[in-house]
């Protein structure tokens, strides 16, 4: 498994929402570059940490530099968003999931990393409050 690395500002009882981002290096560079299968991926995970999608997922490729050209992902869910760029450069996808809904991080970055076949990852959760 990769590093984890954990943020907390306040106490978990505390807490108004989570917001976790998650690094996730040497993702399969097909699966990155698949706008339907990062659809999938965002009915998957919202299935899974048991989250109600609010509108349709919105997946656009955009990026003249070749350092941030790539997918980005934009899901607005009824507790908050997720969202996703998937930089093709260097094969990485950083995830950001905001809820004020409970969920688990770290079943969020073990189902990500295993959904694009990551290598290594870093999770970083704050606590909203």
């Amino acid at each position: 498994m990769g590093i984890v690395a954990f943020k907390q500002t306040e106490p978990a009882q505390a807490v108004w929402g989570i917001a976790s981002s998650i690094d996730i290096y040497g993702c399969d560079p097909a699966l990155i570059r698949d706008g339907d299968y990062i659809k999938g991926f965002v009915r998957e995970l919202c299935d899974l940490i048991e989250m109600k999608r609010f509108g349709e997922t919105q997946v656009v490729h955009f990026g003249e530099d070749e350092k941030v050209a790539g997918f980005s992902m934009v899901q607005l869910i009824e507790t908050s968003l997720i969202s996703a760029h998937f930089a093709n450069l260097t094969n990485t996808t950083y995830l950001d999931v905001f809820s004020c809904k409970p969920y688990d991080p770290e079943v969020v970055k073990n189902f990500a990393q295993g959904y694009f076949k990551g290598e290594t990852s870093i999770l970083n959760v704050n606590h909203r409050i």
